[in-house]
């Protein structure tokens, strides 16, 4: 039976827990906190507790420009760029449910079923376990789990939330043998809409460089692509045994 290593704060400004529920790779993410980007310092702060508590490499979550010098100075290299996008809310564009679909609150009951769209739609790397939709459904203070339905069960789900005056579009999957029909599209317009009635001014998106297709359903909906995209990082932490 293998070791499943439980969520831990590894230094004062980074948090980390097991990634994909390997053991022995960190998922890595900046606190959140008022005092700006981490350090050099930081960074290896927290990887001193992640060689003491036995794993063997990290990897970083999505990392804005800011994060990214203190994480290359401690000795990661970039291994994933993804494009960031910012939607203004000046105009939504409609986006009707296509027919047979209904789109309604996702339950805790059917995070399995979410899961398996979820796999069928990314590739490894990309793709969430349990922990990893909790935290999605967790990482803001309010927050709107929408999932798209047909007779044969859940065919898509959208998860956004929003901190501030700002919105986030978490995520957003629909299984391949159910895209090009305006699942995706209908998913995002639910979404949207939903954060701009609760006082969202804006709100942000990321998708993998090379992802054209979700590239072009983010853009359609208004979206627009910003200067600065963000990065994922990996280090190996040279623990043995």
């Amino acid at each position: 039976m293998s070791l499943m290593r439980t969520p831990v704060r590894s230094g004062s400004r980074l948090r980390a827990r097991p990634w994909q529920g390997d053991p022995h790779v960190a998922h890595v993410t900046p606190a959140s906190d008022l005092l700006g980007p981490l350090s050099t310092d930081d960074v290896r702060r927290g990887l001193e507790s992640l060689r003491r508590a036995g794993y063997r490499g990290a990897i970083t979550a999505a990392l804005p420009r800011a994060d990214q010098p203190a994480f290359v100075e401690a000795g990661f290299v970039e291994t994933q760029r993804l494009h960031l996008l910012l939607h203004s809310f000046d105009r939504l564009v409609p986006a009707p449910v296509p027919p047979g679909v209904d789109v309604r609150r996702g339950r805790r009951r059917e995070h399995d079923d979410v899961l398996v769209v979820d796999h069928a739609a990314f590739a490894p790397f990309w793709r969430l376990d349990h922990l990893g939709l909790a935290e999605a459904l967790s990482a803001t203070a309010n927050v709107h789990f929408q999932v798209a339905r047909t007779s044969a069960g859940i065919i898509g789900y959208a998860v956004c939330g929003r901190a501030g005056p700002r919105g986030y579009v978490q995520r957003l999957a629909v299984d391949p043998e159910s895209q090009g029909h305006g699942v995706g599209a209908a998913l995002l317009a639910d979404g949207l809409r939903w954060l701009r009635r609760w006082g969202a001014r804006d709100a942000l998106v990321n998708t993998q460089e090379g992802n054209d297709r979700s590239l072009r359903l983010y853009q359609r909906a208004g979206f627009v692509l910003q200067p600065h995209g963000l990065a994922v990082m990996e280090i190996s932490l040279g623990v043995t045994g």
